[in-house]
Order: C-alpha cells, then sequence, then structure tokens
C-alpha cells in the first residue's frame, strides 16, 4: 500500500488521531496496544463498509512495528482490503506519524486484519456487495 517514494498511502484515512499522555506508559513512550486497537478500530471501519453491516475481528497479521510515536503526535490509519471471501475479509492497515509541527510523514507499524461478517446474532454471513 506504501508508494514507492516513502510518503503515507494516496486518499484520506481510515482515522487521524493525536496521540496523548494518557496512551503512554511509564516511561512516557506510546503503548503499543493503544496503537493496535487505533488500527483495528480502522480497519473496522472498512470492514463494516464494505461488508454492509457488522463485521468483527478474528486475527491480526504480521504486525511490525518500525518507529516510535510520540505524545502529541498525529496519527493516521490508512487501510486497504486485500481479500475478501464468502464471509471474510482481510484488510491490511498502516499507521503514519507526523510530529505535530513538521510536514514529514514517517510509517510507524503496519498489519493484516482479518475481519468476519456477522448478522444480528453473531454467526457469519455473506459479504454483501
Amino acid at each position: 500500500m506504501t508508494s514507492d517514494d516513502g510518503n503515507p498511502p494516496a486518499g484520506d484515512p481510515a482515522i487521524r488521531v493525536v496521540a496523548m499522555p494518557a496512551d503512554t506508559n511509564v516511561y512516557g513512550d506510546i503503548f503499543g496496544g493503544w496503537l493496535v486497537s487505533v488500527m483495528d478500530n480502522a480497519a473496522g471501519l472498512i470492514a463494516s463498509r464494505h461488508g454492509k453491516g457488522r463485521a468483527v475481528t478474528v486475527a491480526m497479521d504480521k504486525m511490525l512495528f518500525h518507529a516510535p510515536v510520540s505524545v502529541g503526535d498525529e496519527v493516521s490509519v490508512y487501510g486497504q482490503i486485500t481479500r475478501v471471501g464468502r464471509s471474510s475479509m482481510t484488510i491490511n492497515i498502516e499507521a503514519w506519524r507526523r510530529h505535530r509541527f513538521e510536514e514529514h510523514a514517517v510509517k510507524v507499524t503496519e498489519a493484516d486484519f482479518t475481519f468476519v461478517a456477522i448478522d444480528d446474532k453473531g454467526r457469519p454471513r455473506p459479504i454483501q456487495g
């Protein structure tokens, strides 16, 4: 999904958020779990929109951390559907950070999230679309 020149993917991010002091550990570093949560939220938005209904996370693969996130950094999360099955889909997610007073963005992590579309009773359903 990343462009060859190291810039974030084209288009709007699924989510954009600022890392806050409450998102840190005792050393002042942003928790990796906070970043995973933001990425899962972005992937869920994409999955629900594509599947035209409720979808749940069933797996996360290939999580790689490339760079840290600091308090005050703007985190933009981009996603692209890479596979669609009968009731499941895989979404590649990239998180990019931009220091508050800079224009340059850096990819901080990426992962593949697998979602399953479910009905009102929590059972898998075919993806409509």
